[in-house]
């Protein structure tokens, strides 16, 4: 492999979401560089990849992305996952490949999944043109977010956890009530759910439904009308 920073899409949920190029990208470079370890391995151990593994995430990374940039202006190549999906949507590894860029270090993209694309894809809202706001800031400069929001002509992609989804659900009742929402928890596993409806219908159904998960949320451009 050449001495790049190669951008390995991974499954977001089932393992069998993975390029032939992903999964041969990740045999041939020299190390991998990874958000958690435990996590990466339950992919690599699937398709019997051995390859060392270095953690980069929030706490570490300043220290880290040194390091792993100092190996590849050495001859080495690195590949760069995630937990899931894409790296860099919504994820700490964009500041690895900025700094690679910064450094002249040659970034080539080996494209996969991501969820808030699946989530969109089958949504069955409008998608020639959204927004992809990734998660919402948890305390200052929420409720402005979500007052811009309100007024947004696009579809609206958002990600949210499980501590938080049933908050942000009662927000959008307060918000943007009369919008067409699509919740979907787990996309791709074995327990995957989608729910569409009102703001306050999801709420009411998430009374009776399991909250635990990864969750995208998809919302209808503002006065969109559903066709019959």
């Amino acid at each position: 492999m050449e001495s790049k920073l190669y951008i390995v899409s991974t499954p977001i949920g089932n393992l069998k979401d993975i390029t032939i190029r992903a999964v041969e990208t990740l045999q041939q470079v020299d190390f991998i560089a990874c958000e958690d370890t435990r996590v990466s391995s339950i992919l690599l151990n699937h398709y019997e990849i051995k390859k060392e593994l270095i953690s980069l995430n929030a706490v570490n990374e300043n220290s880290k992305i040194k390091f792993i940039l100092e190996r590849i202006c050495g001859g080495e190549s690195c590949a760069l996952i995630s937990d899931a999906g894409t790296p860099g949507i919504s994820d700490p590894g964009v500041r690895l490949i900025s700094a690679a860029i910064k450094e002249r270090i040659e970034v080539s993209p080996v494209p996969g999944v991501t969820a808030a694309i699946t989530a969109l894809s089958m949504s069955g809202l409008p998608s020639d043109s959204f927004v992809f706001e990734g998660f919402l800031p948890q305390k200052k400069g929420r409720q402005k977010m979500l007052a811009r929001l309100s007024e947004e002509e696009r579809t609206i992609i958002i990600y949210e956890s499980t501590y938080r989804i049933e908050k942000l659900i009662k927000e959008l009742v307060e918000y943007m009530p009369e919008r067409l929402i699509v919740v979907c928890r787990e996309l791709t596993k074995k327990f995957e759910e989608v729910w569409r409806g009102t703001p306050r219908q999801i709420l009411d159904s998430l009374n009776n439904k399991i909250t635990k998960g990864e969750f995208v949320v998809v919302i209808s451009p503002k006065d969109w009308k559903e066709r019959d």
